[in-house]
């Protein structure tokens, strides 16, 4: 079994702790009493998070923590210790992020990005504030595919966000078409794939891609309302916060729709046409 990642294992045997659980090699860990359900038996399989207790000793969960092993989150600091910040991931025990995987002093109450890292040396689970040496360089075929991101902090060039869980990704300033908050996920598309492995962002799919996705949305929301209260003289702030897109591409969307006999173009308004 892996510490800091949903492992599969089957229950063993029923004791007043808890149940005891083991995986294929006859490994046991704990799953204590209070997330022990009635209908568990016996040879049941169950999905647990595996990691240690505050007195170092394996144990499981079912509930599941807001990042596992080599993920990246923003999570809250709730104490600032000697030994180290302790941060809010999900679980009754907060995680540990010792001084020397702190870039910066941190404050109790903020939320700072962190990835979960595993000592080897130490068997522990540990938060890290070293990202970068995290992220893996992509050798994926991804340009033009809408992938997950996580949007981090500003820099001279635009904000950088982390890609699929995996990968260091560049959004450039002249791409960013709406309002994003540090912690925020959400989807984005991959313009180019850099030799070195790093990726460029765009809120927006590309080209023909981008438009059809546009149409597709316009149409899902005139079929669920009847008529949007948009038009192609609608300041860029409103058809961004309305749709997610730019205007730009709302006017290009419209454009082929409205040749296509799909929308009525009102003065201040569209409205789906009844075939």
């Amino acid at each position: 079994m892996q510490l800091g990642l949903i492992n599969t294992l089957t229950i063993d045997r029923f004791t007043p702790p808890g149940a005891f659980l083991e995986d294929e090699q006859g490994n046991e860990v704990l799953l204590p009493q209070k997330y022990l359900l009635d209908s568990y038996e016996v040879g049941q399989k169950v999905d647990v998070f595996v990691f240690k207790d505050s007195m170092q000793r394996i144990v499981c969960t079912t509930e599941e923590p807001f990042l596992l092993l080599g993920g990246f989150k923003y999570l809250r600091v709730t104490q600032v210790q000697p030994i180290g910040a302790f941060v809010d991931w999900g679980l009754d025990k907060n995680l540990l992020v010792p001084f020397s995987e702190q870039l910066y002093r941190l404050d109790e109450e903020e939320y700072y990005l962190f990835v979960l890292r595993y000592d080897v040396q130490t068997d522990r689970l540990f938060g890290s504030m070293r990202v970068k040496k995290s992220l893996l360089p992509c050798k994926e075929e991804l340009e033009g595919e809408e992938v997950d991101l996580l949007i981090c902090e500003e820099n001279d060039l635009g904000v950088s966000v982390i890609v699929n869980n995996k990968y260091d990704g560049m959004l450039f300033d002249s791409n960013i078409i709406a309002h994003i908050e540090p912690g925020e996920e959400r989807k984005g598309f991959v313009e180019k794939v850099r030799t070195d492995g790093k990726l460029d962002i765009r809120l927006e799919a590309t080209n023909y891609v981008k438009y059809d996705l546009a149409e597709e949305k316009i149409l899902g929301l005139l079929r669920e309302k009847g008529e949007l209260m948009l038009c192609d003289k609608s300041p860029p702030d409103l058809i961004n916060a309305e749709l997610g897109m730019s205007k730009r591409t709302f006017k290009q969307a419209i454009g082929k729709l409205y040749k296509h006999k799909r929308i009525k173009l009102n003065k201040d308004s569209i409205e789906l046409l009844k075939k």
